[in-house]
């Protein structure tokens, strides 16, 4: 026998008797101490002393019992009123608990207003037995069945979208944290700059540094928490999910309303007779109201100016300056050094030009003098006005955190002895999968990988161990019969009453160790989505 198939399992599983040397608990091997117990939730096999937890902090000797630290968290439908208390559990909470609901009084018989999430259920690594929960339930009569559990990802990453025009950095330029890399800059999208933080080369093909700083990131990113990153050649920046970036120091306030070309077009109309060219300075697109198709609709005469960069369609410039902090996500100051002159002719001493960025946030108003030269002046309330808009227009600046996971490898069997027919089976929208009992998108093509918004998911739903890998809840929902249908484990289908006190997290005659949490209102209930019960 090795010595790993001496730890089969943690308390409280159904789990095949294995014989054990004489004198040895099963959850030891022979040339450990008699006060340690082995733990296989990861490929680390910690070996943890009475009273200690594993290098994960997830698993714990007591009394020489292999024991699940944090509590399993559960989601219940209710009114914000409604809120049941926080049943104590093997540690002390992070936060303080939520006031007890005298009128409630943990009844679990409601079957259909609980969800079991996979945040403290505990992992099944190497996954040759079932998943810690698999959860029989109602839903508008339907019989339903979830699968739960927590995966350990080694493919997986987080892309994180920042709502800035300022410069972070150069496509595919290095991202690190505390010197190492461990992701890169991605496509910039509307308004937004793109990361990709994490994945499975950072985590295990490089040095052991750089995969625990990966693992240490994700972990704060995934859990809601800030965290520091320098792009190579570029910004300095705090990261946290829900809350604005903080740039070269200086908290963004603005996300744009859109490109120069787009900012023309939103707002010709109210610009129309208060000014007589228009330029909106953009690092992507610069827009030119007399020249765009909307000043033409409006039937504006040209105003002669002549611009900087490449001119793409009518009305449209490219490259008017490099990109960086200064107007419109360029590196420009002065909005006047991307005009190269004015046309004899053409333009006209009194000319009015307002001069602003995509986000309002600069704006200058001149006038061109005799010599054709714009001169500064204070800028009419009315056109103040347009700018303000513009500012109105634009959404607060946020940065946006989203795990993107492989769920593969053995983990599918903990749901099934026939992997492919779940990864079949969800292509076919027969499986509802959650992380946390946040919806998860699932990709299309091969494999099982989903992405799902962490602030839609628990706080504190991510953990790692040291191989390095993060840890993740998941969960699968379906109808019994399909549950049947695709080789899953029937035998291991249990009430959530049964499957609460059987959780391989729970001490033997300990306190039941679980969390309440009313569900997200943003998010839809994981057993009432169609097309499941459709």
């Amino acid at each position: 026998m090795t010595e790993h198939t001496k730890t089969d399992g943690l308390p409280g599983m159904d789990m095949p008797v294995l014989p054990e040397a004489a004198g040895r608990s099963p959850l030891r091997n022979e040339r450990m101490s008699t006060s340690k117990v082995e733990c296989n939730a990861c490929p680390v096999l910690c070996q943890i002393s009475e009273g200690r937890t594993g290098a994960c902090d997830r698993y714990a000797n007591r009394d020489g019992v292999l024991v699940r630290v944090d509590p399993v968290l559960l989601l219940r439908r209710e009114l914000a009123s409604e809120a049941p208390a926080l049943v104590p559990f093997a540690r002390p909470a992070a936060e303080a608990p939520v006031e007890a609901d005298p009128d409630w009084q943990g009844d679990l018989l409601h079957a259909d207003e609980v969800f079991v999430t996979g945040v403290g259920s505990s992992t099944t690594y190497p996954d040759y037995k079932p998943a810690p929960f698999i959860v029989a339930s109602k839903a508008q009569g339907v019989d339903m069945v979830t699968v739960v559990t927590e995966g350990i990802f080694s493919y997986c990453s987080f892309k994180v979208k920042i709502d800035t025009d300022r410069f972070l950095g150069a496509e595919q330029a290095n991202v690190r944290y505390r010197g190492e890399v461990v992701g890169h800059v991605t496509t910039a999208e509307y308004g937004s700059q793109m990361l990709s933080l994490g994945g499975v080369h950072h985590l295990t093909g490089g040095s052991k540094k750089e995969g625990r700083m990966t693992a240490e990131l994700m972990q704060l990113l995934g859990n809601k928490k800030a965290a520091e990153c320098v792009i190579d050649g570029g910004a300095s920046m705090v990261i946290q999910a829900g809350r604005a970036p903080i740039v070269n120091g200086v908290e963004e306030k603005r996300m744009r309303v859109g490109c120069g070309s787009a900012a023309i077009g939103i707002f010709a109309r109210q610009l129309f007779g208060q000014a007589d060219e228009v330029v909106v300075v953009d690092d992507h697109i610069t827009g030119v109201l007399t020249e765009h198709q909307a000043g033409r609709c409006l039937d504006m005469p040209p105003s002669g100016i002549q611009m900087r960069g490449r001119k793409s369609t009518p009305g449209r410039y490219f490259q008017v300056a490099n990109p960086g902090n200064g107007w419109g996500g360029t590196d420009i100051d002065d909005p006047l050094s991307i005009i190269e002159g004015w046309e004899e002719g053409v333009a006209k001493p009194g000319l009015r030009l307002l001069m602003t960025s995509t986000t309002g946030e600069h704006a200058q108003w001149y006038v061109l003098d005799d010599q054709l030269q714009p001169v500064e002046q204070e800028m009419p309330a009315e056109v103040r006005r347009v700018v303000e808009r513009i500012g109105e227009n634009c959404e607060p600046s946020l940065c946006t955190v989203l795990f993107l996971g492989g769920a593969g490898g053995s983990l599918r069997a903990g749901v099934t002895e026939n992997p492919v027919l779940l990864t079949r089976a969800i292509k076919r929208a027969l499986v509802n999968v959650t992380c946390g009992g946040a919806p998860a998108y699932v990709w299309p093509g091969g494999g099982i990988t989903v992405m799902a918004d962490v602030l839609r998911m628990p706080d504190n739903s991510f953990g790692t161990v040291p191989t390095p890998a993060i840890v993740a809840p998941i969960e699968f929902s379906m109808r019994r019969e399909d549950y049947a249908a695709l080789g899953g484990h029937m035998e291991h289908v249990f009430s959530l009453e049964q499957a609460l006190a059987r959780g391989a997290w729970q001490n033997d005659g300990a306190p039941l160790a679980r969390q309440w949490l009313r569900m997200d209102d943003a998010n839809p209930w994981p057993l009432g989505q169609p097309p499941m019960l459709g």
